[in-house]
């Protein structure tokens, strides 16, 4: 078991109801009947950037189509996850935004991330360019509205005209400002940083590369402790060795692994809406039709668990915190999910000797039951 000290090698959990009970953690033989013993027992996977999954997309703005994508990802580990927009009108996106609140308010979701419109056209990526647009603080305080309460984050391109004042808003509010889809400097970095942003959206993609006479966003993001990084590591965003550098320059503590997933997870290859824009997924990679762009990803965290450690090397507990603590606090639910404690939500993932997924449990009740 994976524990906030470090790693059990033998014990039990006992689950009362929704929750680990008050002596949930201990050494000694299980008291129940499921032994899995030859197993890895994680935390619940939080995941606070992901578009959709399962043929659907949260940006459809219909409980139906994000209850899809929603049990797509906890099959797959993830417990706990906030559901992000793409660029949109904006009446679009406060309709989303209200949808999507109703399922946060209801124990579904754990909010609603926005990734646009408020982005760099330059480091657009997968976002329509003629719905981008400055981030005026009128705007954005229309779409924290329209969430009710439910926002988490706000991914924008600081160096906009309004931006810093954005970022500003959104840090007052209660609401992570992210930098993301940027074309703005070191310099430029630093500012947003001083009003108050502390996550960098999916680290190197969509931003300037690093130089090493104009840096850029990236070692500005990775050198302040005030920052966490979020890194796709699905093969295709980032190399083996940028993953090993941000996990070296910024420390396991501010490291959160993301999918970024668009509808394409868990589906096979083919076309799908992302927003108002297609993508074709072939050999599991998504790129607009129009551009070719990486459109998302179709990663699912279970896959970046077992990537991470079997391929990259990462330390077990290390991913843990990048893949489950770690997000857990910067969403403000660490009290209840994001690690194997008394009184927290039974939220936990089963893992076989290979680290593929053998079993899931969300709120005290199998997802996916190991088969033993």
């Amino acid at each position: 078991m994976v524990l906030p000290e470090g790693v059990r090698e033998d014990g039990r959990l006992v689950v009362e109801g929704a929750t680990l009970a008050e002596d949930a953690v201990g050494a000694g033989a299980p008291d129940t009947s499921l032994d899995l013993s030859g197993h890895w027992i994680v935390p619940g996977f939080v995941d606070m950037h992901i578009h959709g999954g399962g043929g659907a997309s949260f940006s459809a703005g219909t409980a139906e189509e994000a209850m899809t994508a929603i049990r797509t990802h906890r099959e797959h580990g993830t417990t706990t996850l906030v559901a992000s927009t793409v660029t949109g009108d904006l009446d679009d996106l406060c309709r989303q935004a209200a949808a999507l609140g109703e399922l946060a308010e209801q124990g579904e979701l754990a909010g609603v991330h926005f990734e646009g419109p408020f982005i760099s056209c330059e480091r657009r990526g997968a976002h329509d360019p003629a719905l981008l647009r400055d981030p005026d603080p009128a705007d954005v305080r229309k779409l924290l509205d329209a969430a009710r309460g439910t926002a988490k984050m706000m991914t924008l391109a600081p160096e906009r005209p309004g931006g810093l004042e954005s970022v500003r808003l959104l840090a007052e509010s209660g609401v992570i400002a992210a930098v993301g889809h940027t074309d703005t400097d070191y310099d430029g970095t630093l500012e947003a940083i001083e009003a108050g942003a502390t996550v960098a959206t999916h680290l190197f993609n969509a931003m300037p590369p690093l130089g090493h006479r104009a840096p850029g966003p990236i070692p500005a993001l990775l050198e302040d402790e005030r920052v966490t990084v979020e890194l796709i590591n699905d093969g295709t965003h980032l190399h083996p060795s940028v993953l090993e550098l941000a996990f070296g320059s910024a420390g396991a503590g501010r490291v959160a692994l993301i999918t970024d997933a668009m509808g394409a997870a868990g589906m096979e290859d083919g076309r799908y809406p992302l927003g108002p824009l297609e993508v074709e997924v072939k050999d599991g990679v998504a790129r607009l039709i129009e551009g070719g762009s990486i459109a998302g990803s179709t990663l699912t965290l279970d896959s970046a668990f077992r990537r991470s450690v079997v391929v990259d090397g990462i330390p077990v507990p290390d991913v843990v915190r990048a893949i489950s603590a770690n997000p857990a606090r910067l969403l403000g639910v660490d009290d209840k999910v994001g690690s194997l404690e008394p009184g927290k939500y039974a939220d936990l993932v089963v893992l076989d000797e290979d680290f593929a997924l053998a079993g899931v449990m969300r709120r005290g009740e199998w997802v996916v039951r190991p088969p033993l």
